[in-house]
């Protein structure tokens, strides 16, 4: 039997999700709004005149070979912070789950990175690999490794996908630590009985018991590395060396506050908005159909 929350008034419920709905009006779909009209019109750097153009930021913007670049920039940065930061979440974890002396401390240990700010997390991890005085990259050096973010892209990329796979580690693991810790012993017991490998308890009783967690976590890591990582870009490389690590989301800042072609950067934006929106539909419509819950 369905149960439902009658209410006395018809406009209580309204009353009562007003201020949310205020929230995401003032800070989601007017800021929408205003980057969608701005996308439309041509603007000196001042503001002070402006033509209606319809598309043609649009046209312009698919014509220019460094962001159609960055796309493919962005594809490999976001693949690789949400493949890397949930096995590795996963991994801990599993590991957390096992520790019987001295949990709590090693899951506050595990939990501190997400306190850090981005901006802080980038230039952490750029130091570490700060040459020649940085620790990892001096122990990089110990054994004939030449570490150089500033002239090597892929070392670049490097940098930043540990700087936001660290910061975001901490958000996987607390989620993945929940969902294991809400599986029933009985079912690993009853497993275990039966002669199943730790393997095999885990690919055919754990993990597909967290896929609900794996795959709300899988949003939210995709939508981090569009969003949230920017400040550890711009941090750590700049969008450097060249347009290596300029994602699609710094390269919307650059055009707009450096560069200052503002309606070409809000093109942009609206274009990242729509990108978003629709790896998540198409997640919710075909992934989630894989989740057992």
């Amino acid at each position: 039997m369905e149960k439902r929350v009658l209410f006395k008034s018809v406009w209580l419920p309204w009353v009562l999700i007003a201020p949310q709905m205020a929230v995401i009006l003032v800070f989601f779909f007017w800021p929408a709004g205003q980057a969608l009209y701005q996308s439309l019109l041509l603007e000196d750097a001042f503001g002070s005149s402006s033509e209606f153009v319809g598309l043609e930021n649009f046209r312009r913007l698919f014509a220019d070979p460094s962001y159609l670049e960055s796309f493919y920039t962005t594809a490999l940065f976001s693949g690789l912070v949400a493949v890397s930061g949930l096995t590795i979440a996963l991994l801990l974890a599993v590991m957390a789950n096992r520790v019987v002396r001295g949990a709590g401390i090693y899951k506050t240990l595990l939990i501190w990175p997400y306190a850090t700010a981005p901006v802080v997390a980038g230039v952490l991890w750029l130091m570490m690999f700060a040459s020649p005085y940085g620790v990892l990259a001096y122990a990089l050096r110990e054994v004939g490794f030449e570490w150089d973010h500033v002239l090597n892209g892929n070392h670049a990329m490097a940098l930043i996908v540990m700087a936001a796979v660290w910061k975001q580690i901490s958000y996987n693991f607390l989620f993945f630590l929940a969902g294991l810790q809400s599986i029933p012993h009985s079912l690993i017991e009853a497993a275990t009985i039966d002669g199943a490998s730790p393997w095999k308890r885990f690919w055919s009783i754990v993990f597909p018991l967290l896929s609900p967690t794996t795959f709300f976590l899988l949003v939210v890591n995709i939508v981090y590395a569009f969003f949230d990582t920017f400040a550890i870009v711009d941090a750590a490389t700049h969008g450097g060396p060249g347009k290596d690590t300029s994602i699609l989301v710094y390269k919307v800042y650059y055009d707009g506050f450096k560069a200052l072609d503002i309606n070409g950067s809000a093109a942009q934006s609206v274009v990242l908005m729509v990108i978003v929106v629709a790896l998540t539909v198409i997640q919710f419509k075909f992934v989630e159909k894989k989740v057992n819950y």
